[in-house]
């Protein structure tokens, strides 16, 4: 178990500071960039259908959504849905995110193996990250070591999600970038500035990470000193 008061603080930082600190820093990030047009004063919503377009995605359909940083791509329906800030948007935050989304649709057209494991862990991840805390914590309260170990392995799952995310996410930010810079949506003294909007929103799937490793460990030691005893 994380020893003493010490090992508590550096618990509840990594579970409560870290990811408020990437939520700020994307936050931040995104408001300043926000306000600085590309060159080529494209909107996110251009942007997303041209270079769908330059990679044969032809199938794909770009949708607005309500909602700030609400973006996403739908495997299923195959759209790419943008935020209305980034939808009408020419900055390079709008830019940036746009190219990002059509990163996993470019992912999705090419079977990335990543992201095929990504999608396959969807109901497992869900299911063990909704049940899992429950079977943890009646383990603990009826001291029953079977119990908790359940609750242990179905969060194993949820957090192996968690980290099948990160080279999902990553890899969609290096095609953002690749497909920006070859599609002409921004030159080469904006490439520096755009990276820094795909490289904060990163932070946020690495803090959901560190906290989910955080807790799983917490739990194992947990169980190992339990059944020391």
């Amino acid at each position: 178990m994380l020893g003493g008061f010490g090992g508590y603080l550096i618990y509840i930082a990594l579970l409560m500071i870290i990811p408020i600190w990437a939520q700020s820093k994307v936050k931040n990030t995104y408001k300043k960039y926000s306000k600085k047009a590309t060159s080529s004063y494209m909107t996110g919503a251009q942007v997303a259908r041209r270079i769908l377009d330059e990679n044969g995605l032809y199938d794909v359909s770009i949708e607005e959504t309500k909602g700030t940083l609400s973006d996403h791509y739908d495997p299923r329906k195959k759209v790419v849905r943008l935020s209305t800030g980034n939808f009408h948007g020419q900055s390079m935050a709008a830019s940036a995110v746009a190219a990002h989304e059509v990163g996993h649709a470019i992912q999705d057209a090419q079977d990335y193996a990543f992201l095929r494991f990504r999608n396959a862990l969807v109901p497992v991840a869900n299911f063990g990250s909704n049940i899992s805390f429950f079977l943890i914590i009646g383990g603990i309260l009826l001291n029953l070591s079977g119990l908790f170990l359940f609750g242990i392995i179905f969060m194993s799952a949820a957090v192996l999600f968690q980290l099948v995310t990160l080279p999902v996410e990553f890899d969609a930010s290096n095609r953002a970038m690749a497909q920006l810079v070859s599609s002409g949506v921004i030159r080469n003294n904006e490439e520096r500035e755009t990276k820094k909007v795909l490289n904060a929103a990163a932070l946020t799937y690495v803090a959901a990470a560190l906290v989910a490793v955080a807790e799983l460990v917490r739990f194992i030691l947990m169980y190992v000193a339990a059944n020391n005893e």
